[in-house]
């Protein structure tokens, strides 16, 4: 009887693998940090150029997306081990809190990726008209 890691170690189990997770959509890790007066946003996105990103802030919800492109053919060779994700990803984060839309800058250095958005002012006070003093 073959236990299932034999099997994945046989060739036809090793192409159908990477066939049904080629086509997978990467998923970034992020950081999401809140201060007194933003928050910032961290994803570790080496090899992505700043113009393979497509950042998006919808009511409450920052899109990140892009593309990491793969530049090294390996035509000879064996690949024993590939944990790299090259193509496409996305993540979608849910904001704890308010932030100004107008107010969002991104920056990419050294592989980091970085969203600082600014916190909308989180008190808003509102006159109450005392409708029997009239």
């Amino acid at each position: 009887m073959l236990n299932m890691s034999t099997k994945i170690q046989e060739p036809f189990f090793q192409e159908v693998e990477q066939e049904w997770f080629s086509h997978e959509e990467g998923q970034l890790s992020v950081d999401v940090i809140e201060t007194h007066d933003a928050l910032i946003v961290r994803s570790a996105i080496a090899g992505v150029d700043a113009d393979d990103l497509d950042i998006a802030l919808t009511n409450d919800t920052l899109t990140i997306r892009g593309k990491r492109q793969e530049n090294i053919c390996y035509e000879e060779g064996v690949i024993h081990v590939k944990e790299c994700h090259f193509g496409t990803f996305s993540r979608s984060i849910v904001l704890p809190c308010s932030v100004n839309t107008e107010e969002v800058d991104a920056v990419l250095q050294r592989g980091i990726l970085t969203i600082t958005l600014k916190k909308m002012e989180s008190q808003t006070h509102i006159s109450v008209l005392d409708l029997e003093d009239l």
